[in-house]
C-alpha cells in the first residue's frame, strides 16, 4: 500500500477520540482480491492495537493482529479459487459469532466475490444474508453512510421487475421501523426523520404512472407517522435528494439503483455499507473485490478506513 494513500485514510479518523472497551473484529474478504492489502494499510489506523483481523496470516505484511485461517488453495491475486470459499465463510462465522458473544466490539468486513462461493457449490446471496442467518435476524435492511447522508434500502439484491411485487405493506412497514429503530440506537439520533421515496417516475403521479405509491408507500407511511415517526413522503426520487426537500436523517430507496447511486456520487471510496436490524455492529466498504488491481498496491483503503472509523463510532455509543 503506497504512503499516500495510507495517509489520505489516516486523516479521516485521526481526529476521532473513541475509547473502545473491546476490539473491533475485520474480516479480510475474498483472499485473491484487495481485501488482504487494504487490511494491511489499517497497521497506520490510530486503532491498530483496537483491531483483530480474520484471514490467511500467510498474506499480510503489517505487524496485525490475526486469527490464522489458512486457506487450502493457492492464494494468486486477482485469480480466485472455490477451493478456498467455505474457509472464507468459515472465518466470517467465527467473526460473527465472537461478536454475538461480546468479545468485539463490532464487525467490519472487507469485500468478497459472491459468484466465487456460488461456484463453490455454496447458495449464498451476500454478507447481509448471510449475517441475517448466523444472528437469527428476520430483516436486515441495508444502508450506505456517506458523511452525513445516509441511504436505506427497501429492498436489495434483485431483479427491478421483482421489486414491485416485494415491497408490500406488511414488508414496508418493518423496513421503516428497523431504520428508525437503528437510527436512535446505533447513530444516536433521537427522533430521526426519514425521507420516503416512491417506487414510480413522480412518485406515481397520483396513479397515471403506476399504483405503489399510492396504495401501498402512502397508506404505511400515514400508518407509521400515527405512530409518532416522522417521515416524508412519498416523494420523487429526482427531488428527494435535492437540497431544497433535504435528505434529512435518513433516506429509504425502494430499490437498489435507486438510492445508491447518488451515495455513490457523493462519496465514493469512503462511503460505508451499514447493515440494520442486526444485534451486532457490522459495516463494510462500498466498493467489490477489483481482482482487476489486487496485489498491485494501489488500492484505495479510504473506504475501510471509514468503515473502521464508524464502527468505532457507533460501538463507542
Amino acid at each position: 500500500m503506497d504512503a499516500a494513500h495510507a495517509r489520505r485514510g489516516l486523516r479521516r479518523i485521526a481526529h476521532l477520540d473513541v475509547a473502545l472497551e473491546k476490539p473491533l473484529v475485520v474480516t479480510a474478504g475474498e483472499p485473491a482480491g484487495i481485501g488482504p492489502e487494504l487490511c494491511d494499510a489499517l497497521v497506520h489506523s490510530p486503532y491498530a492495537d483496537d483491531i483483530v483481523i480474520v484471514g490467511d496470516k500467510s498474506l499480510f505484511k503489517s505487524d496485525l493482529h490475526v486469527i490464522d485461517t489458512p486457506f487450502p488453495a493457492n492464494v494468486v491475486p486477482g485469480k480466485p479459487d472455490p477451493a478456498n470459499a467455505r474457509t472464507l465463510l468459515d472465518g466470517l462465522e467465527l467473526a460473527v459469532r465472537a461478536c454475538s458473544e461480546g468479545r468485539f466490539a463490532g464487525l467490519v468486513t472487507a469485500p468478497l466475490a459472491k459468484n466465487v462461493i456460488a461456484e463453490a457449490g455454496i447458495p449464498f446471496t451476500g454478507h447481509t444474508e448471510f449475517l441475517a442467518e448466523l444472528t437469527g435476524t428476520p430483516l436486515p435492511v441495508m444502508m450506505l453512510v456517506a458523511g452525513d447522508l445516509r441511504v436505506a434500502l427497501a429492498s436489495t439484491h434483485m431483479p427491478l421487475s421483482a421489486v414491485p411485487k416485494y415491497i408490500d405493506q406488511e414488508k414496508l412497514s418493518a423496513v421503516i421501523e428497523v431504520l428508525h429503530d437503528d437510527l436512535s440506537w446505533k447513530f444516536g439520533i433521537a427522533d430521526p426523520e426519514i425521507v420516503v421515496c416512491g417506487l414510480n417516475p413522480h412518485a406515481g403521479e397520483n396513479g397515471l404512472l403506476g399504483h405503489e405509491d399510492r396504495e401501498v408507500i402512502a397508506p404505511v407511511i400515514d400508518a407509521l407517522r400515527a405512530k409518532g415517526l416522522k417521515l416524508r413522503g412519498p416523494l420523487p426520487a429526482d427531488t428527494a435528494f435535492t437540497p431544497a426537500i433535504g435528505h434529512k436523517d435518513a433516506v429509504l430507496a425502494m430499490y437498489h439503483d435507486q438510492g445508491l447511486p447518488v451515495l455513490k456520487y457523493a462519496g465514493f471510496g469512503h462511503a460505508v455499507n451499514v447493515t440494520l436490524g442486526l444485534p451486532i455492529i457490522r459495516t463494510s466498504v462500498d466498493h467489490g473485490t477489483a481482482f482487476d488491481i489486487a496485489g498491485m498496491g494501489t488500492a484505495d483503503p479510504g473506504s475501510l478506513f471509514a468503515a473502521v472509523e464508524l464502527a468505532a463510532e457507533m460501538a463507542g455509543r
